[in-house]
């Protein structure tokens, strides 16, 4: 799951062009929104269309539990590895 945590990090920065963020610094249970790592509701949509992309899972921005999916990096890694499998 680490490897997994660490390549949605770099998808992240990458995605999103956040210049000044490492893997190092992106702690995989904190909140990705607000007080967390700072994304908004366009990041989102972004950060899903290049999920989709690399890993063939979509992600409905119509369910319930589309906020706990993007929590964290551990949640969207989990959540990921579940929609593979």
């Amino acid at each position: 799951m680490r490897t997994m945590e660490n390549e949605l990090k770099q998808l992240i920065i990458e995605t999103l062009d956040l210049e000044d963020i490492g893997v190092d610094d992106i702690d995989s249970d904190a909140a990705l929104f607000n007080e967390g790592l700072g994304l908004d509701s366009i990041d989102a949509l972004e950060l899903g269309l290049a999920i989709r992309k690399k890993y063939n899972v979509k992600i409905n921005a119509e369910k319930e539990d589309v906020a706990l999916i993007f929590a964290s990096i551990s949640a969207l890694a989990h959540y990921i590895e579940s929609a593979r499998s």
